[in-house]
């Protein structure tokens, strides 16, 4: 016997629960995937996507990573991105980190823990962008929450960077970024209001959402 077959059993149960409701589901989503989204979020088992916004397989592509990092030499991420925009034509790519983030928390503790740590060099790179204000900031708690907020913006930065959005804007393709951050208390998402469509002043929308979250700390 499977050491797994818990979740195998799960999965048949699952299948015939499906099946039940939509008899064609599985019919349908064999055929080819049409999602309107692309979900960039964090590895964290806790923080599943689809679960969170109530979605059904093949409403939603997902790209996950420790602390929802969009790096320009992740070629991973990018060719996600890419087949995201270029081959389904998703209209929304939504950045959600989530409060809790053990990455942004290993970031903030400065102490060594292997491998990962050349990874969150990248958030390091928020704290040290804005420097002056963790300098500071005392309250651990709000430190820990204003870099997730934070890190989020960056990657929202950094998405619309990418040659791929780039591209699908000039040529008129409908896509917006946005950037959301979900709280594991409550199961709440919250909308960090730095959404960016073709044609918008990226600056500007990146700019007030920052300030607006350095603002409330005060």
């Amino acid at each position: 016997m499977s050491k797994l077959q818990n979740l195998i059993d799960n999965n048949s149960v699952w299948a015939e629960r499906i099946a039940k409701e939509d008899p064609d589901f599985f019919t349908k989503l064999a055929e080819q995937q049409n999602p309107e989204y692309l979900w960039i979020g964090c590895s964290d088992s806790r923080v599943s996507a689809d679960a969170i916004v109530d979605l059904m397989p093949g409403e939603i592509f997902v790209h996950r990573n420790i602390a929802n990092l969009v790096v320009h030499t992740d070629l991973n991420c990018l060719s996600v991105i890419q087949y995201a925009v270029d081959v389904l034509k998703v209209k929304h790519i939504i950045v959600c980190g989530h409060y809790g983030c053990g990455g942004i928390k290993a970031t903030l503790d400065n102490d060594r823990h292997g491998l990962i740590d050349n990874w969150l060099c990248h958030v390091h790179d928020v704290i040290r962008k804005y420097k002056n204000y963790f300098d500071i900031l005392t309250d651990d708690r709000k430190r820990f929450e204003k870099l997730c907020e934070l890190n989020i913006i960056e990657q929202v930065a950094n998405i619309c960077q990418t040659t791929i959005v780039g591209d699908a804007w000039s040529k008129g393709q409908d896509l917006y970024v946005h950037g959301w951050v979900y709280s594991l208390e409550d199961g709440i998402i919250h909308d960090l209001d730095v959404t960016i469509g073709e044609g918008d002043s990226h600056q500007e929308i990146l700019q007030i959402a920052t300030e607006k979250i350095l603002s409330e700390s005060n």
